[in-house]
């Protein structure tokens, strides 16, 4: 199977990222799947926004926690990226669930509970999940192994995959003693060994977040299952000059 590309919270390199423009255009841009991030509200709804705060990415300030949905769809989500993208809205993970069941694309959900528990988020989102028949489409990552653990728990047979930045002694082992189909390394610790020693025991490896056009080639060459990327056009076009 060719290296899969997902779009790293959509074509985000030049569309606001974690938006529904951003999706769309990740879907145009030949993307395999995309990667979001989701918070709960106020209300407990899962919002998809990358940061604790609407700060960076919004109009707004403050904790996502602290805002109703109502009150986050206010916030402009795009200015950020240009006064075009103005009107763009902070989606609800329901309102992406509505679009992506109708395209081709995988869905790589982090979640963002590292900072706050967010009491419930876990059993929340595979509810909705599973609402909209995403359960083989869906992988469910996370720098909270914690969270990870609890998703397995909740239901076996969701697919989960730890990310982290600093290499692990044993990826393998790590891997399946929690109960993880695969892994998501930061793409500096990815090296050629590590791809094959996780093929070998039948686990999965899909790198972030890669947007140099070498590191692309490269994990192309040792078919990594996956590349995480902010660039899913350039990831494209050197996808298919490989496969040539």
């Amino acid at each position: 199977m060719p290296t899969k590309i997902i779009a790293h919270r959509g074509a985000s390199s030049k569309y606001p990222e974690n938006t529904m423009i951003a999706y769309k255009q990740a879907l145009k841009d030949g993307a395999d799947g995309i990667e979001l991030d989701i918070h709960l509200s106020k209300d407990h709804v899962p919002v998809v926004i990358h940061d604790e705060t609407v700060d960076r990415t919004t109009d707004g300030y403050g904790f996502v926690k602290d805002y109703s949905v109502s009150d986050l769809k206010k916030l402009s989500a795009g200015h950020w990226k240009g006064w075009k993208y103005r009107k763009a809205e902070i989606p609800t993970l329901v309102e992406v669930l509505e679009w992506i069941k109708t395209t081709h694309l995988d869905l790589v959900i982090e979640m963002k509970n590292n900072l706050f528990p967010y009491k419930g988020i876990e059993k929340i989102t595979l509810d909705l999940i599973d609402q909209y028949g995403m359960m083989e489409r869906t992988i469910f990552s996370s720098f909270n192994h914690d969270g990870l653990l609890t998703i397995k728990k909740l239901n076996s047979a969701a697919e989960t995959a730890p990310l982290y930045s600093k290499p692990i002694q044993d990826p393998v082992n790590y891997a399946k003693s929690i109960g993880a189909s695969g892994v998501h390394p930061y793409f500096r610790i990815t090296t050629q060994q590590l791809v094959k020693k996780l093929h070998d025991n039948g686990l999965k490896i899909r790198p972030f977040t890669v947007n140099s056009p070498h590191f692309m080639t490269t994990l192309f060459q040792w078919e990594a299952d996956a590349v995480i990327t902010d660039e899913p056009a350039i990831a494209n076009k050197l996808r298919k000059i490989k496969v040539k």
